[in-house]
């Protein structure tokens, strides 16, 4: 059962925050749920209808981007400081992941993998944070996966490693940036979007699928449940917690 009741508390309220991978998934959910929390938002997707579509329905500033060409993120995130009156949270959530086996690998395949699942989130925190530091409050938020903590399963190499890059690149900007920008990574498990269809082809429902028995929980996640933790990172609830990695990951992890 997902519980999406705790929304609308205006735990963002005054906030002006960056999401990326906003057109659909996880990074829609997000961009969503903060809205709902008051938040000004500027999205950013590669997918240009679908962010404007998601950019319509919450009022948020659509920019339409390949994070893979790094050039047009510094300009960006200019453009969405002056458009949003500044920047006091950004959430890392764009990922490029395909199935490869190493044989099969290219290394174009392995340079769109690290481009966008981590030097992207390394160019646009490098962007956001003379902005964020001028924040009362800061926060950046990126999305690693549970295979960046324990990659367990086949023709995963490019993304297990640029999402444990991710997620040891998160802890020490959370040391740098302290105590000016909080700094932390939510690792999430198989979720229920776009990107991990494949995963579930031939189930009626998801959770038939035999791979879900190594989840304690026994499901995949909801993008909402995702989205919450996120959240908590996000807002002043968490306002002593910088540098971890959660898991949220239906204790596959159990990190």
């Amino acid at each position: 059962m997902v519980d999406s009741s705790n929304t609308g508390c205006a735990r963002l309220a005054g906030r002006r925050i960056i999401v990326t991978g906003a057109a659909s998934g996880i990074g829609k959910a997000i961009a969503e749920l903060f809205r709902r929390e008051g938040a000004a938002l500027a999205v950013i997707d590669l997918d240009g209808p679908g962010v404007e579509a998601t950019a319509r329905a919450i009022d948020a500033l659509p920019i339409t981007l390949d994070l893979a060409e790094g050039s047009g993120i510094g300009p960006s995130v200019d453009h969405i400081a002056r458009e949003l009156g500044g920047i006091d949270g950004l959430v890392n959530c764009a990922a490029y992941s395909k199935a490869t086996s190493i044989d099969d690998s290219t290394l174009d395949y392995w340079n769109r993998s690290v481009a966008v699942n981590l030097t992207a989130p390394y160019l646009l925190s490098k962007a956001a944070v003379p902005y964020l530091r001028q924040a009362e409050v800061a926060t950046i938020v990126n999305i690693a996966s549970g295979m960046g903590i324990l990659p367990n399963s086949p023709n995963n190499t490019a993304y297990s490693a640029t999402k444990a890059g991710l997620i040891g690149f998160s802890k020490s900007l959370a040391a740098e940036l302290a105590p000016d920008v909080r700094v932390n990574v939510v690792a999430p498990g198989v979720t229920n979007t776009p990107m991990a269809a494949f995963l579930f082809q031939g189930y009626n429902n998801p959770n038939d699928a035999p791979w879900v028995k190594q989840y304690a929980l026994q499901r995949i996640a909801e993008p909402i449940e995702i989205a919450q933790a996120v959240l908590f990172l996000t807002s002043a609830e968490s306002s002593y917690v910088t540098g971890i990695a959660l898991a949220a990951d239906g204790g596959r992890t159990f990190h």
